[in-house]
Protein backbone atom coordinates (compact mmCIF):
# COMPACT_ATOMS: atom_id res chain seq x y z
CA UNK A 1 0.00 0.00 0.00
CA UNK A 2 1.08 3.70 -0.57
CA UNK A 3 1.53 6.12 2.09
CA UNK A 4 -0.65 8.88 0.82
CA UNK A 5 -1.47 11.51 3.44
CA UNK A 6 -4.27 13.78 3.50
CA UNK A 7 -3.49 17.50 5.18
CA UNK A 8 -6.24 18.40 7.93
CA UNK A 9 -5.84 21.60 9.70
CA UNK A 10 -4.49 22.06 13.55
CA UNK A 11 -7.92 24.02 14.08
CA UNK A 12 -9.96 21.33 12.21
CA UNK A 13 -8.34 18.68 14.35
CA UNK A 14 -8.42 20.37 17.54
CA UNK A 15 -12.18 21.28 17.40
CA UNK A 16 -13.53 17.60 16.38
CA UNK A 17 -11.17 16.19 19.32
CA UNK A 18 -12.14 18.44 22.04
CA UNK A 19 -15.63 18.20 21.41
CA UNK A 20 -15.57 14.81 21.02
CA UNK A 21 -13.83 14.93 24.84
CA UNK A 22 -16.53 16.90 25.77
CA UNK A 23 -19.15 14.86 24.59
CA UNK A 24 -18.25 12.21 26.95
CA UNK A 25 -18.55 14.73 30.01
CA UNK A 26 -15.10 16.33 30.02
CA UNK A 27 -14.22 19.97 31.40
CA UNK A 28 -12.93 22.21 28.53
CA UNK A 29 -9.83 22.72 30.10
CA UNK A 30 -8.42 18.84 30.21
CA UNK A 31 -10.47 18.20 27.18
CA UNK A 32 -8.03 20.95 25.51
CA UNK A 33 -4.63 19.38 27.33
CA UNK A 34 -5.67 16.16 26.01
CA UNK A 35 -6.27 17.60 22.52
CA UNK A 36 -3.10 19.00 22.78
CA UNK A 37 -1.19 15.99 23.46
CA UNK A 38 -3.04 14.23 20.53
CA UNK A 39 -2.23 17.04 17.92
CA UNK A 40 1.41 17.01 18.85
CA UNK A 41 1.62 13.00 18.68
CA UNK A 42 -0.14 13.22 15.08
CA UNK A 43 2.30 16.41 13.99
CA UNK A 44 5.31 14.39 15.53
CA UNK A 45 4.37 11.48 13.03
CA UNK A 46 3.32 8.76 15.90
CA UNK A 47 0.46 7.19 14.21
CA UNK A 48 -0.17 4.86 16.75
CA UNK A 49 -0.91 7.22 19.86
CA UNK A 50 -2.95 10.27 17.91
CA UNK A 51 -6.39 11.15 18.78
CA UNK A 52 -7.86 8.46 17.36
CA UNK A 53 -6.06 5.72 19.84
CA UNK A 54 -6.57 8.06 22.83
CA UNK A 55 -10.48 7.70 21.99
CA UNK A 56 -10.94 4.56 21.75
CA UNK A 57 -8.99 4.25 24.79
CA UNK A 58 -11.25 6.32 26.71
CA UNK A 59 -14.25 4.17 24.84
CA UNK A 60 -12.97 0.85 25.68
CA UNK A 61 -11.39 1.46 29.60
CA UNK A 62 -12.21 5.33 30.07
CA UNK A 63 -15.11 7.37 30.61
CA UNK A 64 -17.88 4.97 29.29
CA UNK A 65 -16.23 2.26 31.50
CA UNK A 66 -15.81 3.63 34.59
CA UNK A 67 -11.80 3.71 34.03
CA UNK A 68 -11.55 7.31 34.02
CA UNK A 69 -13.76 9.86 35.59
CA UNK A 70 -14.27 13.42 33.77
CA UNK A 71 -13.88 16.55 36.08
CA UNK A 72 -12.12 14.77 38.61
CA UNK A 73 -9.34 16.31 40.73
CA UNK A 74 -5.71 15.59 41.68
CA UNK A 75 -4.71 15.12 45.07
CA UNK A 76 -1.25 15.63 46.35
CA UNK A 77 -0.44 13.46 49.00
CA UNK A 78 1.70 14.75 51.67
CA UNK A 79 5.27 13.39 51.52
CA UNK A 80 8.72 14.79 53.79
CA UNK A 81 10.63 15.23 50.64
CA UNK A 82 10.46 18.43 49.10
CA UNK A 83 11.49 17.73 45.01
CA UNK A 84 9.07 14.41 45.06
CA UNK A 85 5.28 14.73 44.84
CA UNK A 86 3.15 11.90 44.81
CA UNK A 87 -0.34 12.40 43.32
CA UNK A 88 -3.71 10.86 43.20
CA UNK A 89 -4.78 11.10 40.01
CA UNK A 90 -8.81 9.86 41.03
CA UNK A 91 -9.10 8.69 37.76
CA UNK A 92 -8.53 11.95 35.81
CA UNK A 93 -7.61 12.07 32.21
CA UNK A 94 -4.48 10.93 31.54
CA UNK A 95 -3.27 13.19 29.18
CA UNK A 96 -4.37 16.19 31.53
CA UNK A 97 -2.58 14.41 34.67
CA UNK A 98 0.64 13.99 32.45
CA UNK A 99 0.78 17.69 31.17
CA UNK A 100 0.21 18.80 34.60
CA UNK A 101 2.86 16.53 35.52
CA UNK A 102 5.72 17.57 33.72
CA UNK A 103 4.80 20.96 34.02
CA UNK A 104 4.98 20.63 38.07
CA UNK A 105 8.86 18.32 37.84
CA UNK A 106 9.86 21.33 35.15
CA UNK A 107 9.04 23.77 38.32
CA UNK A 108 11.00 21.21 41.03
CA UNK A 109 14.26 21.27 38.92
CA UNK A 110 14.08 24.75 39.15
CA UNK A 111 14.48 24.84 42.53
CA UNK A 112 15.78 21.71 43.35
CA UNK A 113 18.05 20.15 40.59
CA UNK A 114 15.57 17.44 40.30
CA UNK A 115 11.72 17.14 40.22
CA UNK A 116 10.02 13.77 40.51
CA UNK A 117 5.88 13.41 40.11
CA UNK A 118 4.73 9.92 40.60
CA UNK A 119 1.05 9.40 40.30
CA UNK A 120 -1.53 7.33 41.40
CA UNK A 121 -4.91 6.00 40.23
CA UNK A 122 -3.90 7.35 37.04
CA UNK A 123 -5.07 6.99 33.29
CA UNK A 124 -3.47 6.28 30.17
CA UNK A 125 -1.27 9.04 29.09
CA UNK A 126 -0.72 7.97 25.14
CA UNK A 127 2.92 9.39 23.94
CA UNK A 128 5.23 9.43 26.96
CA UNK A 129 8.06 10.94 24.03
CA UNK A 130 5.69 14.06 23.60
CA UNK A 131 6.03 14.95 27.36
CA UNK A 132 9.83 14.63 27.02
CA UNK A 133 9.96 16.84 23.98
CA UNK A 134 8.07 19.23 25.69
CA UNK A 135 10.60 19.49 28.69
CA UNK A 136 13.89 19.24 26.22
CA UNK A 137 12.52 22.08 24.61
CA UNK A 138 12.43 24.05 27.74
CA UNK A 139 16.26 23.08 28.82
CA UNK A 140 15.91 20.11 30.77
CA UNK A 141 16.55 16.20 30.73
CA UNK A 142 13.24 13.98 31.39
CA UNK A 143 12.23 10.47 32.04
CA UNK A 144 8.90 8.83 32.32
CA UNK A 145 7.57 5.40 32.66
CA UNK A 146 4.26 4.14 33.06
CA UNK A 147 2.43 1.19 33.46
CA UNK A 148 -0.43 0.41 30.56
CA UNK A 149 -3.67 0.20 30.57
CA UNK A 150 -3.82 -3.84 29.87
CA UNK A 151 -1.37 -6.63 30.22
CA UNK A 152 -0.95 -7.49 27.01
CA UNK A 153 2.57 -8.82 26.90
CA UNK A 154 4.07 -12.90 27.39
CA UNK A 155 7.03 -12.52 29.91
CA UNK A 156 9.98 -13.82 28.63
CA UNK A 157 9.80 -17.96 28.61
CA UNK A 158 5.96 -17.53 29.81
CA UNK A 159 2.96 -18.35 27.57
CA UNK A 160 -0.09 -15.89 29.71
CA UNK A 161 0.21 -11.82 29.39
CA UNK A 162 1.18 -10.70 32.96
CA UNK A 163 2.83 -7.42 31.83
CA UNK A 164 2.01 -4.47 29.70
CA UNK A 165 3.63 -2.86 26.71
CA UNK A 166 5.25 -0.40 29.75
CA UNK A 167 6.87 2.44 27.66
CA UNK A 168 10.21 4.61 28.74
CA UNK A 169 10.82 7.75 27.49
CA UNK A 170 13.73 9.91 27.94
CA UNK A 171 14.27 13.22 26.49
CA UNK A 172 17.78 15.13 26.11
CA UNK A 173 18.26 19.18 25.00
CA UNK A 174 20.52 18.78 22.17
CA UNK A 175 18.39 20.67 19.39
CA UNK A 176 21.18 23.12 19.19
CA UNK A 177 23.39 20.48 18.85
CA UNK A 178 21.92 18.34 16.07
CA UNK A 179 18.00 20.17 14.90
CA UNK A 180 16.39 18.67 17.39
CA UNK A 181 15.62 17.24 20.86
CA UNK A 182 17.17 13.82 21.36
CA UNK A 183 14.11 11.51 22.63
CA UNK A 184 14.44 7.89 23.35
CA UNK A 185 10.93 6.44 22.97
CA UNK A 186 9.75 2.70 23.23
CA UNK A 187 7.37 0.44 24.43
CA UNK A 188 8.76 -2.72 25.78
CA UNK A 189 7.04 -4.94 23.67
CA UNK A 190 8.11 -5.67 20.21
CA UNK A 191 5.56 -3.64 18.56
CA UNK A 192 3.31 -1.54 20.67
CA UNK A 193 -0.79 -2.26 20.67
CA UNK A 194 -1.45 0.82 18.71
CA UNK A 195 1.09 -0.58 15.80
CA UNK A 196 -1.39 -3.33 15.38
CA UNK A 197 -4.00 -1.09 15.69
CA UNK A 198 -2.38 0.74 12.85
CA UNK A 199 -1.66 -2.37 10.92
CA UNK A 200 -5.55 -3.37 10.97
CA UNK A 201 -6.67 -0.48 9.98
CA UNK A 202 -4.27 -0.29 6.76
CA UNK A 203 -4.12 -4.03 5.39
CA UNK A 204 -0.78 -4.50 6.60
CA UNK A 205 1.44 -7.27 8.24
CA UNK A 206 2.75 -7.42 11.55
CA UNK A 207 6.82 -8.23 11.60
CA UNK A 208 8.05 -11.99 12.78
CA UNK A 209 8.17 -12.48 16.10
CA UNK A 210 5.97 -9.70 17.36
CA UNK A 211 2.39 -11.19 18.93
CA UNK A 212 0.88 -14.43 19.34
CA UNK A 213 -2.49 -16.04 18.67
CA UNK A 214 -5.10 -17.18 20.82
CA UNK A 215 -3.17 -20.45 21.33
CA UNK A 216 -0.05 -18.77 21.74
CA UNK A 217 1.47 -19.18 18.68
CA UNK A 218 3.34 -16.67 16.43
CA UNK A 219 1.27 -14.66 14.49
CA UNK A 220 1.55 -11.03 11.63
CA UNK A 221 -1.95 -11.04 11.29
CA UNK A 222 -3.28 -8.18 13.00
CA UNK A 223 -6.73 -9.62 13.63
CA UNK A 224 -5.34 -12.44 15.37
CA UNK A 225 -3.11 -10.79 17.70
CA UNK A 226 -3.96 -12.07 21.13
CA UNK A 227 -0.96 -11.14 23.07
CA UNK A 228 2.26 -9.31 22.28
CA UNK A 229 5.79 -10.28 22.79
CA UNK A 230 8.63 -8.33 24.59
CA UNK A 231 11.48 -7.00 22.79
CA UNK A 232 14.82 -8.36 22.85
CA UNK A 233 13.30 -11.70 24.93
CA UNK A 234 15.07 -11.15 27.90
CA UNK A 235 16.25 -7.56 27.62
CA UNK A 236 12.77 -6.13 26.66
CA UNK A 237 11.30 -8.30 29.67
CA UNK A 238 13.64 -6.99 32.27
CA UNK A 239 12.67 -3.26 31.35
CA UNK A 240 8.84 -4.07 31.00
CA UNK A 241 9.13 -5.02 34.35
CA UNK A 242 10.94 -2.11 35.73
CA UNK A 243 7.42 -0.42 35.22
CA UNK A 244 5.54 -2.96 37.22
CA UNK A 245 8.11 -2.57 40.06
CA UNK A 246 7.99 1.11 39.81
CA UNK A 247 4.15 1.13 40.11
CA UNK A 248 4.20 -1.25 42.41
CA UNK A 249 6.11 0.97 44.55
CA UNK A 250 3.59 4.32 43.90
CA UNK A 251 0.71 1.93 44.64
CA UNK A 252 -0.38 0.04 41.76
CA UNK A 253 -1.92 -3.23 42.10
CA UNK A 254 -2.27 -6.46 40.35
CA UNK A 255 -0.74 -6.46 36.48
CA UNK A 256 -3.82 -8.94 35.23
CA UNK A 257 -6.51 -7.18 36.67
CA UNK A 258 -5.31 -3.86 34.98
CA UNK A 259 -8.25 -2.21 32.66
CA UNK A 260 -9.95 -5.05 33.85
CA UNK A 261 -12.58 -4.11 36.35
CA UNK A 262 -15.04 -6.58 36.27
CA UNK A 263 -12.26 -9.27 37.24
CA UNK A 264 -11.02 -7.58 40.14
CA UNK A 265 -11.66 -8.62 43.71
CA UNK A 266 -13.29 -6.13 45.50
CA UNK A 267 -10.90 -3.10 46.99
CA UNK A 268 -8.36 -4.09 44.40
CA UNK A 269 -7.07 -1.05 42.38
CA UNK A 270 -7.17 -1.90 38.00
CA UNK A 271 -5.55 1.77 37.43
CA UNK A 272 -2.06 2.20 35.93
CA UNK A 273 0.94 4.21 37.77
CA UNK A 274 3.26 7.27 36.07
CA UNK A 275 6.48 7.81 37.22
CA UNK A 276 7.86 11.25 35.77
CA UNK A 277 11.31 13.13 36.74
CA UNK A 278 13.00 16.19 35.19
CA UNK A 279 16.81 17.16 35.65
CA UNK A 280 17.93 20.60 35.70
CA UNK A 281 21.92 20.40 33.23
CA UNK A 282 22.79 22.35 35.79
CA UNK A 283 22.85 20.01 38.48
CA UNK A 284 24.38 17.64 36.60
CA UNK A 285 27.23 19.82 35.65
CA UNK A 286 31.02 18.72 36.18
CA UNK A 287 33.97 19.75 34.85
CA UNK A 288 35.16 19.49 31.21
CA UNK A 289 37.95 19.14 28.40
CA UNK A 290 39.47 21.31 26.46
CA UNK A 291 37.81 24.36 28.36
CA UNK A 292 34.28 22.85 26.72
CA UNK A 293 30.92 24.30 27.83
CA UNK A 294 28.34 21.48 29.08
CA UNK A 295 26.31 21.76 25.78
CA UNK A 296 29.79 21.73 23.71
CA UNK A 297 31.20 18.74 25.54
CA UNK A 298 27.48 16.68 24.84
CA UNK A 299 27.69 17.71 21.20
CA UNK A 300 31.32 16.29 21.34
CA UNK A 301 29.97 13.08 22.89
CA UNK A 302 27.20 12.86 19.68
CA UNK A 303 30.15 13.73 17.28
CA UNK A 304 32.26 10.93 18.17
CA UNK A 305 29.46 8.33 18.18
CA UNK A 306 27.99 9.49 14.70
CA UNK A 307 31.78 9.60 13.22
CA UNK A 308 34.55 6.74 12.34
CA UNK A 309 31.57 5.87 9.57
CA UNK A 310 28.68 5.92 11.30
CA UNK A 311 27.27 9.32 9.59
CA UNK A 312 24.55 7.95 8.39
CA UNK A 313 23.33 6.27 11.71
CA UNK A 314 20.01 8.03 13.14
CA UNK A 315 19.53 9.39 16.44
CA UNK A 316 16.42 8.77 18.29
CA UNK A 317 14.08 11.86 18.04
CA UNK A 318 15.09 12.10 14.18
CA UNK A 319 12.24 10.42 12.87
CA UNK A 320 9.68 12.36 15.15
CA UNK A 321 11.69 15.69 14.07
CA UNK A 322 11.24 14.92 10.44
CA UNK A 323 7.71 13.73 10.88
CA UNK A 324 6.92 17.66 12.72
CA UNK A 325 8.84 19.36 9.48
CA UNK A 326 6.42 16.95 7.17
CA UNK A 327 3.32 18.30 8.83
CA UNK A 328 4.73 22.12 9.61
CA UNK A 329 5.37 22.07 6.14
CA UNK A 330 2.10 21.01 4.62
CA UNK A 331 0.67 23.31 7.72
CA UNK A 332 -1.30 21.13 8.70
CA UNK A 333 -1.31 17.11 10.45
CA UNK A 334 -1.55 14.54 8.21
CA UNK A 335 -3.70 11.57 7.71
CA UNK A 336 -4.33 7.87 5.69
CA UNK A 337 -7.43 7.90 4.51
CA UNK A 338 -8.44 5.32 6.59
CA UNK A 339 -7.80 7.45 9.56
CA UNK A 340 -10.06 10.24 7.78
CA UNK A 341 -12.68 7.40 7.78
CA UNK A 342 -12.66 6.86 11.69
CA UNK A 343 -12.04 10.67 12.31
CA UNK A 344 -15.24 10.72 10.13
CA UNK A 345 -17.39 7.97 11.95
CA UNK A 346 -16.34 9.82 15.35
CA UNK A 347 -17.94 13.08 13.83
CA UNK A 348 -20.78 11.73 13.38
CA UNK A 349 -20.78 10.33 16.93
CA UNK A 350 -21.54 13.69 17.84
CA UNK A 351 -22.80 15.63 15.12
CA UNK A 352 -20.05 17.08 13.30
CA UNK A 353 -19.94 17.62 9.94
CA UNK A 354 -17.15 15.56 7.92
CA UNK A 355 -13.72 16.15 6.97
CA UNK A 356 -14.85 15.56 2.70
CA UNK A 357 -10.78 13.87 0.93
CA UNK A 358 -12.34 15.69 -2.32
CA UNK A 359 -11.47 18.49 -0.14
CA UNK A 360 -8.23 18.08 1.64
CA UNK A 361 -4.56 18.24 -0.03
CA UNK A 362 -2.36 15.60 -0.57
CA UNK A 363 1.17 15.19 1.02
Amino acid sequence: MSDEYYVVSRESHDRLVQKAYEARGFLPDESAEATAVCAEAARHGIRTHQALKALHLDHLFGSGAGGCVPGAEIEVVENRFAACEVWNANKKLGQSVAKRAIDRCMELADQYGVGQVCVDNAFHYLWGGGYMIQAAEKGYIGYTNCTSALAEVVPFMGKYPTLGTNPHSWGFPTQDIIGFPLVIDWATSTVAMGRVQQFLREGKTLPPNAAVDKNGNPTQDPKEVAALLPFGAHKGYGMSLVNELVGGLIGGSLPTIRGRAEQAPEGEKTTPTFYFQVIHPDAMAGSFTKGRTQQENLGAVIKDILGHGNENCMLPGQLEAEGRKKSDTANGLLFTAAEIGEFNELADEIGETHWNLADLKKA
